[in-house]
């Protein structure tokens, strides 16, 4: 039987690492340019980059294992 083997696999690792990476970056850069402005958003929009990055590297982090 032939060994059916994938191919360059680089695009996946890619989106994976902008699903964990990409939107706390985004949220995080928001929050810095709405903290002048309304600090209680800017205060939230940081816990929910946190809490994303935390998240986002515990369950995409577990698929490179």
């Amino acid at each position: 039987m032939i060994a059916l083997e994938g191919g360059n696999y680089d695009g996946l690792f890619l989106l994976i690492i902008l699903i964990m990476f990409g939107p706390p970056i985004l949220l995080s850069i928001i929050g810095f340019s709405v903290r002048k402005t309304n600090k209680q958003a800017s205060l939230v929009l940081f816990i929910l980059a946190g809490l994303y990055l935390i998240i986002g590297l515990g369950i995409c982090g577990g698929m490179f294992v």
